[in-house]
């Protein structure tokens, strides 16, 4: 049956139709939604782990023990993931392993631009990269049968424009392969250098044969229509390609990207006057088109920053650039803010109402950057803050560890904060540390983390406690404080900036958008009262703006969390329904 699906559920389909068994994952846009659909298949198994490296390391366990496995992560968490992929790498499958990625170019939703090409390249593992949703449902099943033929995990990589675009799958039935035999095996599975060595020739006599796969299979498509112009491409390039060039050139789609066949493209080379090579971000195709002696045009023209979009692949070529419209007004810019109600905007006025350094996280409280706020210092990635604080108070001294803090989220926390607690703990930095606990993964959409008490589905889980957590890494001092009572934030950051250990502050409070929060009515100014000194607009809410030089409250927006109030000074915002 056809269905118009997004590209992240024709993945889930794919897996449910492989017959995929064991699936563990982190949140990490563009790639989250490929396991929450998963999660509504109740005959796989899905969960969340508490970061990349855990979630590939159980899929690993689990085509050991001979059944299908997947992992998802969006292409920084393949930074954290990269350990044992380079291993298992060299031990090879027993069940079919396939690891999604999604690349990120344009950065909507990442620190980074990386291309995730050079994983594949470093690793020596298969990667494939379809460009519309019935390819990411066709090469996830595919995936897994290179997996099991070349005894290899296989990463299926995708794009923010392939992983959120619709377009028409067909369905099958779900086929689930026979459980193959857990057969011990220490030179397979145990990668001690003696065995190691063994596998590594195993490894490059594999991407041999998988170059020789690259040669023939029907994953690399040409099509060809004028032969003046030969464009090589993949993923969401090629669509752009063709849209922008029609039939005016022909086209050597590449579904493997790595490793990439040799005389297929030469092939393809001898039969067009000019060649093009076609890439978001970097030159992988260019330059292994180049070392088997081809001359193309690529990144000379082409940028390896950014998105590319069919416009750009037109005007870069020389082709008609479609029409479009513009609007002339000046549209307002409408840049990301923390929500209205946000825990978080509580103990962020507080640390720079207190001129603290602060050395921030990855989450939705990387916001607390943005003005009127401007609360936080530095952010370079999950974990980071804490480990950086540490260095920081090792550099600055009691200078540092006096006005100096660390923010993370819960989920956060769990991923990779953890080890940097017990850095402070164990190598004795006066820091201080807050968990801005909001119950939930936020920034990616609610998606619930070992601190929250619920599994993937919903269900009670184990709830870990980060106030015991805390202390069995050994910091004493442990505080939990409600973020909207701005008098207690700021006496509890003094107090712990003061002391002269190691501390953790936890700010603890729903996040504002969670259907299990129930907000109070929202408030409004008394307009006679107000004086126009926007002390209230310090929070940066969006819910109030000024308005002939009086606050005023959108009520659609407000919940009604007081943090406003404690900042009038004239008593101008008030409950209830205005007189």
């Amino acid at each position: 049956m056809k269905q118009l699906m997004l590209g992240n559920e024709a993945v889930a389909r794919g897996l449910y139709e492989a017959g995929c068994s064991v699936i563990s994952s982190y949140p990490g846009t563009p790639s989250t939604e490929i396991t929450e659909y998963a999660s509504k298949y109740d005959d796989m198994y899905s969960e969340w782990a508490p970061n990349e490296k855990v979630a590939m390391e159980v899929a690993i366990g689990a085509s050991i023990g001979g059944k299908r496995s997947f992992c998802a992560m969006k292409h920084v968490g393949l930074n954290v993931a990269a350990d044992p992929l380079f291993t298992v790498a060299y031990s090879g499958v027993n069940g079919g392993m396939v690891i999604a990625v999604a690349d990120d170019p344009g950065m909507h939703s990442s620190q980074n631009e990386q291309d995730s090409r050079h994983y594949a390249i470093a690793s020596k593992v298969p990667m494939l990269e379809p460009s519309d949703s019935s390819e990411c449902l066709a090469f996830t099943k595919l995936a897994f049968e290179i997996s099991e033929r070349f005894d290899t995990p296989v990463i299926l990589r995708l794009s923010t424009r392939i992983a959120h675009s619709q377009s028409l799958i067909e369905t099958a039935d779900r086929i689930v392969p026979m459980q193959k035999e857990y057969i011990k095996n220490p030179a397979k599975y145990v990668m001690m250098p003696a065995m190691a060595k063994a596998r590594h020739v195993v490894v490059e006599k594999r991407t041999l044969d998988l170059v020789e796969y690259a040669e023939t299979s029907t994953v690399n498509k040409v099509i060809m229509n004028n032969s003046k112009i030969g464009i090589i491409t993949s993923g969401t390039s090629y669509q752009y390609a063709r849209e922008a060039l029609g039939d005016e050139a022909s086209y050597l789609k590449l579904g493997m990207v790595n490793p990439l066949p040799i005389k297929l493209i030469q092939d393809f080379a001898s039969k067009v006057e000019k060649l093009y090579v076609i890439e978001e971000l970097d030159d992988i195709f260019e330059t292994h088109c180049k070392k088997i002696g081809l001359n193309v045009v690529g990144k000379d023209i082409f940028p390896v920053i950014g998105e590319f979009s069919q416009n750009l692949i037109a005007q870069k070529m020389g082709a008609a650039i479609n029409d479009t419209l513009s609007l002339e007004e000046t549209i307002p810019v409408r840049p990301p803010v923390m929500c209205a109600g946000c825990p978080h905007r509580g103990m962020f006025y507080t640390l720079s109402k207190n001129k603290v350094m602060v050395s921030g996280d990855i989450g939705c409280y990387t916001l607390g950057a943005q003005a009127p706020l401007q609360s936080i210092d530095t952010t370079i990635c999950m974990g980071a803050s804490i480990s950086g604080l540490h260095g920081f108070n090792k550099a600055m001294g009691e200078k540092g560890e006096k006005s100096s803090v660390a923010v993370i989220g819960d989920s956060t926390f769990m991923h990779s904060g953890i080890t940097g607690l017990a850095n402070i703990a164990y190598n004795n930095s006066n820091s201080t540390v807050i968990i801005l606990d909001n119950s939930i993964t936020g920034m990616t959409g609610h998606q619930q983390n070992p601190t929250t008490g619920y599994n993937i589905k919903g269900e009670p889980a184990t709830k870990i406690s980060l106030e015991k957590l805390c202390e069995a890494v050994g910091i004493n001092r442990v505080t939990v404080v409600d973020p909207y009572d701005l008098k207690r934030c700021d006496e509890v950051v003094k107090e712990e900036l003061a002391a002269e250990e190691p501390s953790v502050i936890i700010a603890r409070r729903p996040c504002a958008l969670l259907k299990s929060v129930k907000h109070k009515p929202a408030l409004h100014v008394v307009n006679d009262s107000c004086k126009g000194c926007k002390s209230c607009m310090k929070i940066g809410c969006p819910a109030i703006s000024i308005r002939d030089k009086k606050a005023v409250i959108d009520k659609t927006l407000c919940v009604g969390c007081g943090l406003c109030q404690s900042l009038c000074a004239f008593s101008a915002i008030h409950e209830g329904e205005e007189a």
